[in-house]
């Protein structure tokens, strides 16, 4: 290994052939194979129907696969019951038990583990100062908000000191703000206890800020996995790119290739050049993928000529506070977005014809939509 590269963590999971049916005709997960690296913060990221939650929940075993085999720490766990395999699981509807307190609570997992009771003391204590709820030990959950909730969730799930936790949508139920701000307690608790995360969600803001990695899952498979800023920057394909972060789709045909990069005639009329990342060759059908904040508005008629320098119409124009969206149509795409400056879009005005421009590189060709 070279000086200065770093060993990657040894995988605490790994899904081995993994497929899953319940009708035994429609695979809802296909042939899964996945390792998740002790310590690490991993986002199980899709759609609905995208098969990211029966995956967890065979991890968590509350499903059994149908073919394939799940290992933690090395061991098979297929067969394993749930309460054997030492996860902590977090759910979106906070799962308490109405009738104990907090401390009760968050006491469950401990002592259905024939945990001494001094130990269960100085746990739930511990657990009560991370979660910084001291105060409310002896509420019951009807008295508690719901991010309330979730930290007491959280801290029933971790108080065991489990080697892995798995975390089903948790914030789905809470306001943006609240949403936010968990988003950025959990990632503090992970970095803190180094404990190993599995999180699934349809959320891909939240992925984005919160992982280390992110699975994206499409039709029962990971269509790309990778660190948060590598599947925004380098999307493998179309679903991709458009499942994360806003996206602009232009259809054309592939006309050259030379070498990484080709000329793409569009649909709509005109011509680009863009980065050969998923294409077949000269002829085929493409999408062209481009990021509203890599595209630039130049008056219409104004000087210079960019390799990529299309005609467009205004609209409308979105102020959206820290930044404001031009809509424009081009290339018979009537919803391109392009990312603007607040203020800029008070000079564009609807009905305005404008042109865009945007680098070769900042355009991907890729399979067609």
């Amino acid at each position: 290994m070279e000086a200065g590269m770093v060993t990657p963590a040894p995988a605490l999971v790994r899904f081995s052939g993994i497929q899953k049916t319940y009708d035994g005709e429609h695979l809802v997960v296909k042939n899964l194979d996945l390792d998740i690296r002790k310590g690490e913060f991993i986002t199980l990221l899709g759609p609905s129907g995208s098969g990211k939650t029966t995956t967890l929940m065979m991890l968590a075993g509350f499903e059994v696969p149908t073919h394939g085999e799940i290992y933690l720490a090395d061991r098979p766990i297929k067969n394993v019951p749930p309460h054997r395999r030492d996860i902590g699981m977090v759910f979106q509807n906070y799962a308490l038990f109405p009738h104990l307190t907090i401390a009760e609570n968050i006491a469950f997992p401990l002592s259905v583990r024939n945990t001494s009771k001094a130990d269960v003391q100085e746990r739930v204590n511990a657990a009560l100062r991370m979660i910084k709820m001291e105060t409310m030990a002896q509420r019951r959950p009807g008295q508690l908000s719901g991010g309330q909730q979730q930290r007491v969730a959280l801290a029933r799930a971790l108080v065991f000191n489990p080697q892995l936790v798995l975390m089903d949508e948790p914030l789905g139920a809470l306001d943006k703000r609240l949403r936010e701000q968990m988003q950025l307690e959990i990632k503090q608790l992970h970095e803190t206890m180094g404990i190993t995360v599995v999180y699934v969600t349809h959320d891909q803001s939240e992925a984005l800020t919160m992982s280390d990695r992110i699975a994206v899952f499409n039709d029962g498979i990971v269509q790309q996995i990778d660190r948060p800023d590598a599947l925004y920057e380098h999307p493998v394909n179309s679903f991709v790119a458009h499942f994360i972060g806003e996206n602009n789709v232009l259809a054309g045909t592939v006309e050259t290739i030379d070498k990484d990069y080709c000329r793409v005639a569009l649909a709509g009329g005109g011509a680009v050049t863009a980065r050969a990342v998923n294409v077949s060759g000269a002829g085929a059908s493409t999408s062209l993928s481009v990021r509203p904040e890599r595209v630039a508005i130049v008056p219409d008629g104004s000087a210079g000529e960019g390799p990529n320098r299309l005609p467009a119409k205004v609209q409308n124009t979105i102020y959206l506070g820290d930044h404001a969206l031009a809509v424009l149509e081009v290339a018979g795409n009537g919803e391109f977005m392009v990312k603007l400056q607040p203020g800029a879009h008070h000079s564009l005005a609807p009905g305005e014809g404008v042109s865009i421009t945007f680098r070769p590189e900042d355009c991907l060709a890729l399979d067609p939509v």
